[in-house]
């Protein structure tokens, strides 16, 4: 009987079975951020421990730094005094950190990939739930909280219990202006914010196959929004292509032995898996949320659903999405008003989601709506670089948009960058929760970086097949 990826890099990595039934779990590569790792650093002070490994973790500031300066000191005082705790942290342990005086910083999911420090059949962790993003590399990418990331620190391991599998099949051909955006929120649309509990997510079928392993990232980044603890995709030529001479990649003979072991750990051909979910490319379309969880979507075109179209009790989460929204059941979002438009975070801030906009901009005289507040927020330095090197930060100032320097930015608005009062955000993010952008009566439209960039040229929600022709 075949295995999955998920039971062959699981099976690689445990150390043993802990009293508890659960299993202790080495971990490969440790993602450090300017949020999460203060608490897992006091962790390991208290209980008077060191770091085993320090060449297995690196460290970035990317929730909390501003994105008009990346000079410090930091404006804000807290801001100034969580990247403070990671440089000092870094230096007592060794622990090297990725930072914005070498051009080497950015959100730690993009930064991992860029360094070539994400490989196949490694096992991740990071102080954040999208952690999940790694897993398009064929690896097994957990998010943390302080007291697994303590574990980490002191031994390399943690605590974890084995998931079931669910194999995700996208077979077909996408329509017009359909992205992996796209697919991801209908996903979670059709199964369901919870239904991936338990699971870890195996995405096949020719629609992954064909996709840039940035798209690829987009689409694991969102596992964990419909309740998976992780997402992954076979590795394949186009993850090797990508990898090749990447810093932290193998190089020289090393290279093909490590593509011989990443193509041995991709799931067998007769791996069972515990569920199997058929997804027909040509009903998937252009989407946007509506309500406060990523599974609140409909179609562009499409209407907000009646009450009476959920269960009983889901009938409550509907009614209180709506009231928080001010949208009633049977609306249609297109032609809503909008007042910010964001383009980035660690779910679509890469330099092919930016330059899809960039080339659509360039196609027509568009310009952002005049009373829309509209932002371009690279997910790392070498992505703005790049950006910048195109020509497209030129692009988007000339439409409009505020070209700024990277961070997680209003994503989850713990910087500057925050929604005021109840402002209605068209964002490329991942979260539309109430208070994420950083109102709490703030209120979130995600979609695709084109949706966005249509939405902020018109000034409201609007079909970017339509504002750009895309046919």
């Amino acid at each position: 009987m075949g295995q999955t990826l998920y039971a062959k890099v699981f099976d690689l990595h445990k150390v043993q079975t802990l009293p508890s039934g659960q299993t202790q779990l080495f971990i490969g590569l440790h993602l450090i951020n300017d949020i999460t790792s203060p608490q897992g650093f006091a962790l390991l002070r208290d209980k008077g421990l060191g770091v085993l490994y320090p060449e297995r973790s690196f460290a970035v500031v990317d929730h909390m730094n501003p994105t008009t300066t990346l000079l410090r000191p930091f404006r804000t005082e807290i801001a100034e005094i969580m990247a403070s705790e990671v440089e000092k942290n870094c230096a007592k342990y060794g622990i090297r950190y990725l930072s914005p005086a070498k051009g080497e910083s950015g959100i730690a999911h993009l930064v991992g990939p860029e360094l070539g420090l994400t490989q196949p059949g490694m096992t991740v962790c990071c102080g954040d739930s999208h952690t999940s993003t790694h897993g398009a590399f064929g690896a097994i990418a957990y998010g943390i909280g302080a007291s697994q990331m303590c574990d980490i620190l002191a031994t390399q391991t943690m605590a974890i219990a084995k998931l079931k599998v669910r194999r995700i099949e996208i077979s077909g051909r996408l329509g017009p202006g359909v992205y992996a955006k796209d697919v991801s929120l209908y996903l979670i649309r059709k199964l369901g914010v919870n239904a991936g509990v338990g699971f870890a997510y195996e995405y096949a079928g020719n629609v992954i196959d064909e996709m840039s392993m940035e798209e690829r990232m987009t689409i694991c980044n969102l596992s964990v929004e419909g309740g998976a603890r992780c997402g992954y995709i076979n590795p394949d030529q186009t993850t090797f292509d990508y990898l090749k001479g990447r810093e932290y990649a193998p190089k020289a003979a090393q290279w093909d032995a490590a593509v011989a072991y990443w193509k041995s750990i991709a799931s067998d051909a007769d791996a069972v898996y515990d569920d199997v979910v058929r997804i027909d490319a040509k009903d998937i379309e252009p989407t946007v949320t509506w309500g406060v969880n990523p599974g609140q979507s409909i179609p562009v075109g499409g209407a907000i659903p009646q009450i009476s179209d959920f269960s009983e009790e889901e009938q409550l989460v509907a009614r209180d999405a709506l009231a928080h929204m001010q949208f009633e059941p049977g609306a249609v979002l297109r032609g809503k008003r909008i007042d910010v438009a964001f383009i980035g975070s660690c779910t679509n801030g890469r330099f092919s989601d930016f330059e899809e906009v960039a080339l659509k901009l360039k196609a027509g005289d568009f310009k952002v709506a005049a009373h829309v507040k509209a932002l371009i927020v690279p997910g790392s330095q070498r992505v703005r670089r790049e950006l910048i090197e195109h020509g497209y930060d030129k692009v988007f100032e000339a439409a409009g948009f505020a070209f700024r320097e990277p961070g997680c930015s209003m994503c989850l608005g713990m910087n500057d960058d925050q929604l005021v009062g109840d402002q209605l955000c068209a964002s490329a993010s991942n979260r539309n929760f109430k208070g994420r952008q950083g109102s709490a009566t703030g209120r979130t439209l995600l979609m695709s970086p084109v949706m966005v960039a249509a939405a902020a040229i018109r000034g409201e929600v609007a079909d970017a097949r339509e504002v750009f022709s895309i046919s």
